[in-house]
């Protein structure tokens, strides 16, 4: 059985998705974020970063959320949520999954955590401002992407996908947020009937009714 120690919302919700697409056994560990429950000794000792998520597969602790994304898809190729070696597509993947996660991630990390990325508290909420342009840009570039396709990868959903729900989950408070793009809406709409995505909203206590419109 996998363990997936997350936080509601956290970037443990693509492991978390694609944990449930796969319809493996699994069990869903809290880490209590609040009271930096992450810092912890024992928490320390699986995920020296201090972050979440982790996941322990058969004893061994593997952390960073695509790290462990990618490990799941490979760990079930019948599942096709990775295109398999030799597949033309699987170049694509690895791009998308670092742009995702490299690029649109860590920008985001900037956003939610200014204070972090300045030695001057007033410049915080500039920084921020800043942000939300750089990554609403990133948007329209994903938005253009999917113009005529329905999964950024191939003819059906891979991993990538359930990693981008859940990045646009976290900027829909945008002044241009995710499901203002034509493209970018249609996507999210059509993965939000997902049933993994379905089952893990609802674990993890967000309302999909946006999607649904």
């Amino acid at each position: 059985m996998y363990q997936l120690y997350y936080y509601p919302l956290n970037a443990s919700m693509a492991p978390h998705f694609i944990l449930e697409a796969l319809g493996v056994e699994y069990q869903l560990i809290k880490v209590d974020r609040k009271n930096n429950q992450q810092k912890s000794i024992e928490y320390l000792a699986l995920n020296p970063a201090g972050r979440i998520p982790t996941l322990i597969d058969n004893g061994t602790a593997i952390f960073e959320s695509p790290a462990i994304c990618i490990h799941l898809a490979e760990n079930h190729p019948d599942a096709n949520l990775i295109p398999p070696f030799g597949d033309i597509n699987r170049p694509v993947f690895f791009q998308w999954m670092m742009y995702l996660t490299n690029t649109i991630q860590a920008e985001l990390m900037v956003y939610f955590y200014p204070e972090k990325h300045t030695l001057d508290a007033q410049n915080a909420t500039q920084i921020v401002e800043a942000q939300e342009a750089r990554i609403t840009d990133m948007l329209a570039l994903l938005d253009n992407e999917l113009k005529h396709k329905n999964y950024l990868v191939g003819q059906s959903v891979t991993a990538c996908d359930f990693f981008l729900f859940m990045l646009c989950v976290w900027a829909d408070e945008f002044k241009k947020p995710p499901l203002t793009f034509t493209n970018l809406a249609r996507f999210l709409k059509n993965l939000a009937q997902h049933s993994a995505i379905k089952t893990v909203c609802e674990k993890e206590g967000l309302s999909l009714l946006d999607y649904q419109s």
